[in-house]
């Protein structure tokens, strides 16, 4: 009887310590996820360019890291639909995450129009839209 029970218990420890591990697996996952998104926003795609404000040196504020900024660029020819103001993508981008992903994979916006320029339209892998919108949805808003 008394090595039923230990087995038990060494069983259940097991299973204890493996499902602790899937779930350090997946924290490990979403990690590696945000970092690869933050690699895509920053490096690849150079979201903080639009969705960040300046100061009037150029420089962009950190403090205000995508929190949507007045667009400085202008077109060099008559563009009515130009924006004016990138919105706000840190912490909650604008639409349902299906929303998001769609618009980072299709280059359609939740209008069912390609977004306003100078937004471009970007043709993501649905992998790397889910880890643009992961590192999105990490920052503080």
């Amino acid at each position: 009887m008394q090595s039923h029970t230990t087995v038990a218990q060494l069983t259940l420890g097991a299973a204890l310590i493996v499902f602790a591990g899937s779930k350090l697996i997946a924290a490990a996952a979403d990690q590696a996820s945000i970092d690869r998104g933050k690699y895509i926003v920053e490096n690849v795609a150079m979201c903080w360019r639009c969705h960040t404000p300046q100061n009037d040196n150029g420089d962009y504020d950190r403090s205000q890291w995508l929190l949507g900024a007045p667009i400085r660029k202008r077109p060099t020819y008559n563009e009515p639909n130009w924006a004016l103001r990138s919105p706000r993508i840190a912490g909650s981008p604008p639409g349902t995450d299906q929303q998001i992903i769609t618009l980072l994979t299709t280059g359609i916006a939740r209008t069912g129009k390609p977004p306003s320029p100078p937004m471009l339209q970007f043709h993501m892998t649905r992998m790397d839209a889910e880890a643009v919108l992961a590192y999105l949805k990490s920052l503080p808003h």
